[in-house]
């Protein structure tokens, strides 16, 4: 018998960077349209995944599968990007995707497939299902990603050759050393992937992004602009963001000793530094942040992994919930010296709990756009340290578009970052009114735009969540026809 709800299935990509926004998705799709939910995770860490099964708002309605493990190495060299080796993990989990979901009965209603799963769009025509792309980043990525496929050879070699900003119509131009690595090399796997990727997501039934009208207002406009890029115009732009998780407040979280020591510091007081699930600071860099935080007499937590040389995303793939043991990559005596103004926190944080502190009142970021969105939905500004994939377009975008960040001078990929700089990006974070302000705006909009009481993003999951009822009232009134 037919359900009376949607089945959405979602499709996340390996990393917690694309599964926790999927996560938020699909529980915001249970908790306020009653949608039954199967999330399906390509995982590389299945232990992760399997952690957040406790937090889920309705077993009933809610499920998780891991997808059965890929073999990649024969399909791509060791040294291939983050990009290419997920691309290629997802391809390769399709069948496994097929036929999962033809084991359904009765057949879901729509399919939301991530950044990286693309692919598998194609699986939702074989069933008559709806078919969506989720951008689990911001409306500028977005523009980039699918107005850079299209553009003539010659605009193509200015960027990349002639280093010239990709002009992208309505749209803020993507200056050369923000852009994104995939773009750079057209005789690497990646490039042609990614063009690949760019070319399919407007292909759905609709694009959803995790951003909202009031923080992206031009860019989003562009894209609903059929002048502008035409072929996102012809498709729904939907801004659902923020997709943040929320702070958990169980007893257990509530006696980390992070978060004890937090208490005892002044409001706005605390820097928090860390470079995502995933990247990664040079011995040399990281001897030089470490200095940074001493001298600029601020209190800090500061989650630290071992240093990579080579490889500023080097982590990605391992992710880790702690560590025992004291680093043995820092100054000496860097850890005696600071015991009572800062916290050296092996490997992993709560993140979402630190951020959510009062206590804390600046955020060292790498710029991944979920750390991002963790730290303006609790007012902290930023010091933006972009390292890899979008990191860097989304650092221009907030120190020089919304305001809530400051930045080093020179990319940190590029040089190495001197310890006065880092001391004077602290002490300015910390004590910069105008950026506080505008961090604390920032908040109000994303609260807003969250809003039952007519919330843009509200509003906007809600146009989706209809289209999904519409589709299977059609199915059910086409079988009761039969």
């Amino acid at each position: 018998m037919q359900s009376t709800k949607p089945h959405a299935i979602l499709l996340a990509s390996p990393g917690m960077g694309h599964f926790f926004p999927v996560l938020e998705l699909g529980k915001r799709f249970v908790t306020q349209h009653d949608f039954q939910v199967t999330i399906f995770v390509v995982a590389t860490d299945t232990s992760t995944v399997q952690s957040q099964l406790c937090d889920l708002p309705n077993p009933n309605r809610f499920n998780i599968v891991s997808l059965p493990p890929v073999d990649i190495s024969g399909l791509v060299d060791q040294d291939a990007s983050i990009v290419t080796k997920i691309i290629v993990m997802m391809r390769e989990s399709l069948p496994a995707l097929r036929s999962a979901i033809s084991a359904m009965k009765p057949r879901p209603t729509a399919l939301f497939a991530d950044l990286f799963g693309t692919e598998a769009l194609v699986i939702a025509d074989e069933f008559e299902m709806l078919k969506y792309v989720f951008i689990a980043s911001n409306a500028r990525f977005l523009a980039a990603t699918i107005y850079f496929p299209t553009i003539d050879k010659k605009l193509e070699e200015e960027h990349i050759n002639e280093k010239q900003p990709l002009m992208i119509p309505g749209c803020r131009p993507v200056r050369f050393q923000d852009t994104l690595e995939a773009f750079l090399d057209p005789k690497d796997q990646v490039y042609v992937e990614y063009l690949r990727v760019g070319l399919e997501i407007p292909t759905g039934d609709g694009i959803l992004v995790n951003t909202w009208e009031d923080l992206e207002p031009t860019t989003l406009c562009s894209m609903r602009d059929t002048r502008m890029l035409g072929r996102v115009g012809k498709v729904p732009v939907y801004p659902i963001g923020p997709m943040v998780r929320p702070v958990k407040t169980s007893a257990m979280e509530k006696e980390s000793s992070v978060l004890e020591w937090l208490d005892m510091q002044p409001t706005e007081s605390v820097i928090y530094v860390s470079f995502g699930s995933g990247g990664t600071l040079s011995a040399k860099q990281m001897i030089e942040l470490a200095w940074g935080l001493e001298l600029s007499q601020q209190r800090f937590i500061w989650v630290v992994r071992p240093p990579m040389d080579d490889d500023v995303s080097g982590s990605y793939f391992n992710v880790s919930n702690g560590s025992d043991g004291t680093p043995d990559y820092l100054p000496d005596g860097f850890l005696t010296r600071n015991a009572k103004m800062g916290l050296v926190v092996p490997m992993w944080a709560q993140q979402r709990e630190i951020l959510g502190h009062t206590s804390v009142g600046g955020f060292l970021t790498h710029c991944g756009w979920n750390s991002t969105l963790e730290s303006i939905v609790n007012g902290v500004p930023m010091i933006a340290w972009p390292l890899y994939a979008e990191q860097k377009m989304n650092a221009t975008m907030l120190t020089e578009e919304i305001g809530v960040a400051v930045r080093p001078k020179e990319l940190p990929t590029e040089s190495i970052i001197g310890r006065e700089e880092i001391e004077m990006m602290v002490r300015k974070i910390m004590v910069d009114k105008a950026i506080r302000t505008r961090a604390k705006q920032l908040k109000h909009s994303a609260q807003k735009a969250s809003s039952k009481s007519g919330g843009s993003s509200y509003n906007s999951l809600s146009q989706v969540a209809k289209e999904c009822e519409t589709s299977l009232q059609g199915l059910i009134a086409n079988i009761q026809g039969a």
